[in-house]
């Protein structure tokens, strides 16, 4: 597969100045809620510029031409089989769609996205993807991941209300039935936790266990305004007090979650070793790692205080254990916060969710302008794509120019 950049990248721009304007362009210097707050030891200006340059370093090295005429897809960029997996489509989706106006061709690359996504469907749903491709376009299996499913489908509202819909995608008219298939295939209808994709069953041992990531309260809030379903509410209301639950009774020190939750219905428990992934399922490992930043995402533009609350107790451990040193966030940690044998290295998966989580408190301020600065620090090598797409949208938190949908101007 070739890299959009270079002769492709060339076509793109040289296609896109006729193409409609963006209604909410790079950079936006978004108002968040008060009491929210962003590095202070440098302007403005120099925070979009380094989000500028670390968008195109990321495009250079994620983006990639797919299997069928004007498709794209994030390269996995794994040495194994899969090409694409559908949380780095959503990531991509996201990105891209909120650097319109930096770059001219980034309606022509999220419709490409938006093209492999819809031409990778599960067998349970066409509005919801197939969780991977290998090498050659093939699906690994049919069944979604739910992560995915929410970020692309948020992504579709940003689209609808960056590019409007009146052009050859209807972003609209695509998120609502795709928030709806969300609804009644990845979300628990009884306890209203996320289930792990769409795999899932009633009858299935793991109907009431999920991956504590998957929980994007403000994804919700959107979905709920875009839909008018209430169920959005109830998903946000009971999952805010199962995290309660899940911090008080399991790290109430450090407040971390665990990878995935199981038995939601009775007694939550962190799962089991080695329940999906690793021997970590049950600490705080690379899932998890993003929790901090979901959570945060939902006080930082709706100004919603369960959100503080849960991330402040992370906030304070994490400035104590590493010393309000940057350099000391280890790449994973049990719940009662301390580090995982051989993970003493930067993983910036885990440092930037830290990131914004931070933002949420201006008693951060000094610890948020060194974890600025240490991100910055790293270019997109020596990272994955996971962790460099994750920083992408961090900076994008970080810096002011991240928005909701949802919400006005």
């Amino acid at each position: 597969m070739r890299f959009i950049p270079c002769l492709l990248a060339g076509i793109l721009y040289g296609l896109t100045p006729m193409a409609q304007a963006p209604a909410r362009p790079f950079p936006q210097h978004v108002s968040y809620q008060p009491g929210v707050i962003k590095p202070t030891h440098i302007l403005q200006q120099r925070m979009d510029d380094s989000v500028r340059s670390f968008y195109t370093a990321w495009k250079e090295h994620y983006i990639r031409a797919g299997c069928g005429e004007g498709e794209y897809y994030i390269s996995f960029e794994s040495s194994g089989s899969k090409q694409c997996v559908s949380e780095g489509q959503g990531y991509g989706m996201i990105i891209v769609a909120l650097m319109a106006g930096f770059d001219p061709s980034a309606k022509t690359i999220y419709d490409g996205l938006f093209r492999y996504y819809k031409a990778h469907p599960s067998k349970n749903s066409a509005s919801l993807m197939a969780w991977a491709q290998t090498k050659n376009c093939r699906d690994a299996d049919g069944s979604s991941a739910t992560d995915g499913d929410m970020d692309i489908a948020w992504s579709l509202l940003l689209a609808h209300a960056q590019w409007g819909s009146n052009g050859s995608i209807h972003y609209l008219q695509e998120a609502r039935p795709m928030i709806a298939a969300i609804m009644q295939q990845e979300i628990n209808r009884q306890t209203f936790s996320v289930l792990l994709s769409n795999a899932v069953e009633p009858d299935s041992d793991d109907y009431f266990d999920m991956r504590s990531s998957d929980f994007m309260p403000a994804h919700f809030k959107a979905f709920a305004k875009a839909t008018a379903d209430t169920g959005w509410n109830m998903a946000v209301d009971n999952n805010y007090r199962l995290f309660y639950r899940m911090q008080n009774a399991y790290s109430d020190d450090a407040g971390l979650m665990p990878d995935f939750i199981q038995h939601i219905n009775a007694r939550p428990v962190p799962a089991r070793a080695r329940y999906l992934e690793s021997r970590y399922d049950g600490y705080y490992n690379y899932n998890a790692c993003r929790v901090p930043w979901r959570i945060a995402t939902d006080y930082i533009l709706y100004g919603d205080t369960r959100s503080k609350t849960l991330v402040q107790k992370i906030n304070r451990w994490i400035r104590t254990t590493t010393k309000n040193n940057p350099d000391n966030i280890s790449a994973g940690y049990s719940l009662e916060g301390d580090d995982l044998p051989g993970r003493y290295f930067e993983a910036m998966s885990f440092i930037a969710s830290f990131a914004v989580s931070a933002m949420v408190s201006s008693e951060h301020q000094p610890w948020l302008n060194s974890l600025w600065d240490y991100i910055v620090s790293f270019d997109v090598n020596g990272f994955d794509y996971y962790d460099n797409s994750i920083k992408m949208i961090a900076m994008l938190l970080l810096s002011g120019n991240y928005w909701s949908p949802s919400l006005p101007k």
